[in-house]
């Protein structure tokens, strides 16, 4: 014998919905938006004892930064930091990336070693690469020395720090890159391959004619999720590796903005630029994509 489902019991699927979201809800709200507001009102205040006293200064905290020799060298040193870490990453992801689309043994074996930094927590990438670049022991300090004839000291250089810094960053997003330009690599239809060998297009040419245009959703959304990266992820490898320094030297503005908040307690200050560094990625993130309209190909 079945049993029967009586469907003309009441009920409010808008308020079933409201129930399922409300954990969501919830979470976000504790954890995102109340964090956000509270980052927005503290930026006008000059806080004392980590904000259990505040004074009300308007703009001043911001006028400060903008005016401050420190904050416009640590803005200058991440747009450097940010313009490196996204063009090398995705340059050598897609490099990588079109090597193992093109590799037919082993492949599951290369896509391993391609991504595994990518799988390590930011702070265990960060001790690892410090270990390599160790300027006394370190592997890739012996062969660079070795091979290019220099002598490595990121710790007291600034240039070489800051060199450092954003290899290690580039090494730990290559993966990233390369997960999503293979699989992007992947649908690109096995006729157009078959034409450009038949035809003798040469690699170069097939990359700018074929796989570039089919591919460039992916790109634009990679040049975004690399430009965020590039401001917010840098910040273990800053404190693991050099503190900031030599002489500021790698004192990105996340970095700045951790100091300013639990080193000297000035949450005014950090609040004014955390809302800065926000505006900065909002308004890069908007022109990537105003630029990807014009330029990106997402088919008929």
């Amino acid at each position: 014998m079945s049993a029967s489902i009586d469907t003309n019991l009441p009920y409010d699927s808008s308020l079933g919905a409201y129930l399922l979201l409300a954990p969501t809800l919830v979470v976000i709200g504790l954890f995102l938006y109340y964090p956000t507001v509270q980052t927005l009102r503290f930026s006008f205040f000059r806080t004392f004892l980590f904000g259990q006293r505040s004074q009300f200064v308007g703009l001043q905290n911001f006028t400060t930064l903008l005016t401050s020799a420190a904050y416009q060298h640590s803005l200058a040193v991440t747009f450097l930091f940010a313009g490196a870490v996204v063009v090398a990453s995705l340059s050598i992801g897609l490099f990588v990336a079109l090597l193992l689309h093109e590799v037919s043994v082993a492949e599951s074996a290369y896509l391993v070693a391609a991504i595994w930094p990518y799988a390590l927590p930011t702070a265990v990438a960060g001790i690892v690469f410090l270990f390599l670049a160790n300027p006394s022991v370190g592997v890739y300090t012996v062969a660079v020395e070795s091979t290019l004839g220099v002598d490595v000291d990121w710790f007291t250089d600034g240039p070489q720090a800051l060199a450092v810094v954003t290899v290690a960053a580039v090494w730990k997003q290559i993966g990233f890159n390369v997960i999503f330009l293979l699989a992007a690599l992947s649908g690109v239809p096995e006729s157009l391959e078959e034409a450009c060998r038949l035809d003798g297009v040469g690699r170069l040419a097939k990359l700018r004619r074929v796989y570039l245009p089919l591919i460039s959703p992916t790109l634009v959304f990679l040049v975004v999720m690399n430009t965020i990266f590039a401001f917010f992820g840098g910040f273990a490898f800053v404190d693991l590796m050099t503190q900031g320094g030599p002489s500021g030297a790698t004192n990105l503005l996340i970095y700045k903005l951790f100091k300013d908040a639990f080193e000297y307690g000035n949450l005014g200050l950090a609040s004014a630029q955390s809302v800065i560094l926000f505006v900065i990625v909002a308004a890069l993130t908007y022109v990537q994509l105003r630029v990807s309209d014009e330029r990106a190909h997402y088919g008929a």
